[in-house]
């Protein structure tokens, strides 16, 4: 295994066959499709694209929110137009059309079944896999609330439903993914605690993605890193997978901060244009990213975020050039 491994965050385009014709065993094959692109172009640690969240009904956010929250007991879908005009206007969800879910009652973890999703993709890879799910913060932020009496409670409320679920997984790797604590770091300290509720569940490696948000290739947070070091530092982790190509090249000086015990994964493609990087700007970037974090800092390299909304040829271009740019700041021959 070469000293920086190279991953994807989570996501891959939905193969335009499956949309058309979803059914269980298209889904595999879908699946199986998206894991063989990836060990075929040199990915180290592999993933199932999130094809496992799939249906054609998902109206936003590749399932990232729905997925989790719809098959859960104490969530229910009914609100009044008043309610949902008034969530469109919210600063926290404005970019979204309507909320996931209601929550009426106690939650529970009703029909979510994480770890069927796992094994059934786990099956099909013969590299390293790892399994994503969304964290506790984003969730609680996205649902309309009407039980618990406030957003940190209904966040580890959901986190215990999460944690329950990963104890189950199988996967080298467990991945949370939060893409809303950047755009309101002040809730940096129960999101933390919430989030290590699932990491400290998990049985195998854990790690934290974090992004400014993706919703059609488009950044929905503002704001920088600096301000969520504290958070960072506080996770139960093993390392973490970040934005990074499509920031500030000065941002990078931010993580000197990050405790050495934290793994870092740079994000080296920007998932947000359509250009395919070249072997080369890989290389340049890791090579700019150690000389500025110190020499072996970067554990993994990795696009920014999910490729969901690209197009098939571009999302694996893409992934095709993390392998070779990883060779070629290693010196690997071929």
């Amino acid at each position: 295994m070469p000293r920086i491994k190279t991953t994807v965050v989570g996501s891959y385009p939905v193969p335009d066959w499956l949309a058309a014709a979803p059914s269980e065993q298209a889904l595999t094959d879908a699946t199986r499709v998206v894991i063989a692109t990836q060990e075929t172009a040199g990915i180290d640690v592999v993933c199932d694209g999130e094809l496992y969240r799939f249906d054609v009904n998902h109206p936003e956010t590749n399932g990232m929110i729905e997925y989790f929250v719809r098959p859960l007991d104490g969530v229910g879908f009914r609100m009044s137009f008043e309610e949902r005009i008034a969530y469109r206007q919210a600063e926290a969800t404005r970019f979204r059309t309507r909320p996931p879910g209601v929550v009426e009652g106690p939650l529970g973890s009703g029909m979510l079944d994480l770890p069927l999703a796992c094994a059934r993709a786990a099956a099909l890879a013969t590299k390293p896999f790892k399994f994503t799910l969304t964290g506790p913060h984003m969730l609680a932020k996205m649902v309309m609330n009407k039980h618990y009496k406030d957003t940190p409670s209904l966040a580890f409320a959901l986190a215990d439903i999460l944690a329950e679920q990963v104890a189950h997984c199988r996967a080298d790797i467990i991945q949370v993914d939060e893409a809303n604590l950047p755009g309101a770091p002040d809730e940096w300290e129960w999101a933390a605690a919430s989030m290590n509720r699932v990491l400290d569940a998990v049985t195998s490696v854990p790690a934290v993605h974090l992004c400014f948000g993706n919703y059609g290739g488009q950044s929905i947070q503002k704001g920088g890193w600096k301000s969520l070091i504290r958070y960072l530092n506080a996770l139960h982790v093993d390392h973490i997978v970040m934005e990074c190509a499509h920031r500030p090249e000065d941002e990078l000086a931010v993580f000197r901060d990050l405790d050495p015990k934290i793994g870092f994964g740079l994000g080296v493609v920007d998932i947000k244009r359509t250009e395919a990087e070249s072997a080369d700007a890989i290389a340049r970037a890791i090579e700019r990213a150690e000389k500025t974090l110190g020499a072996g800092r970067v554990k993994y390299i990795h696009p920014d975020c999910g490729f969901w909304m690209l197009k098939r040829g571009i999302a694996d271009a893409k992934i095709r050039a993390l392998a070779k740019g990883r060779d070629l700041f290693e010196g690997v021959a071929g």
